[in-house]
């Protein structure tokens, strides 16, 4: 340690009150974290690229200051979901301050690993009061059982009005108008389940009708339209 000619010529003085970091909830617990192995804490966060055209939101499960488990979802670029592929390799196994000073391949996903970072240091979790916290692979709830991420794709136009392209539950077959032209439900296949029926054994025609599904006043209808085609 070098000092300055000034600093090596003032005399000592005593520190008093020692002033410890405030603690932070962690899975349960009040920790005065000091080190990055004192954080542990699940969270989500969105990050996003300079020219802000794609979006990403990362999960990750921390234990101990290492990451155990990473969930990278991506949308509205093409790139994206290639570096998120590397991103998922990179991720686990680090601590999560190795993996805020590295390049996770794509400014999105390093920008939602620097969101994440200040909240899981902060003790701004969703396993602050759960009692050891979430069980690895819970990142994975969040997709549900085709582990599909949940997307929605809407669309329209002052002159034609809006057209469903997607929601949670599925790709958008139908939109159900009534007698007025207004929305009042909507069909749809579940492309998840459809692959799994496909997976399983069925053909695809039989695995189509078996994904279906429709959600609002389908039934009261004066018309459906195709929101792809008309």
């Amino acid at each position: 340690m070098i000092y300055t000619q000034e600093v090596e010529h003032m005399c000592p003085v005593a520190k008093g009150a020692k002033h410890d970091p405030a603690p932070i909830p962690e899975e349960g617990k009040w920790v005065h974290s000091k080190k990055i192995e004192d954080i542990s804490g699940f969270t989500h966060g969105v990050g996003w690229c300079a020219p802000q055209q794609g979006a990403c939101k990362l999960s990750l499960n921390v234990k101990d200051g290492i990451i155990e488990e990473a969930l990278v979802e991506t949308i509205g670029c093409s790139g994206m979901t290639h570096s998120a592929a590397m991103a998922a390799e990179i991720l686990q196994g680090k601590t999560i301050l190795e993996a805020l000073n590295t390049d996770l391949v794509c400014d999105a996903i390093n920008t939602a690993m620097r969101e994440l970072f200040l909240q899981i240091v902060y003790g701004r979790t969703q396993s602050a009061f759960s009692d050891d916290g979430l069980a690895i692979g819970a990142g994975l709830e969040d997709l549900g059982k085709g582990l599909r991420s949940q997307v929605g794709t809407m669309y329209g136009t002052r002159e034609k009005g809006v057209r469903y392209l997607e929601m949670a539950e599925g790709y958008v077959t139908g939109l159900a108008l009534d007698e007025d032209d207004e929305v009042i439900g909507y069909q749809f296949v579940s492309l998840g389940k459809m692959t799994d029926f496909i997976k399983n054994g069925d053909d695809p025609n039989t695995a189509w009708e078996k994904a279906k599904g429709e959600y609002g006043r389908v039934a009261d209808a004066a018309k459906i339209i195709d929101p792809r085609k008309e």
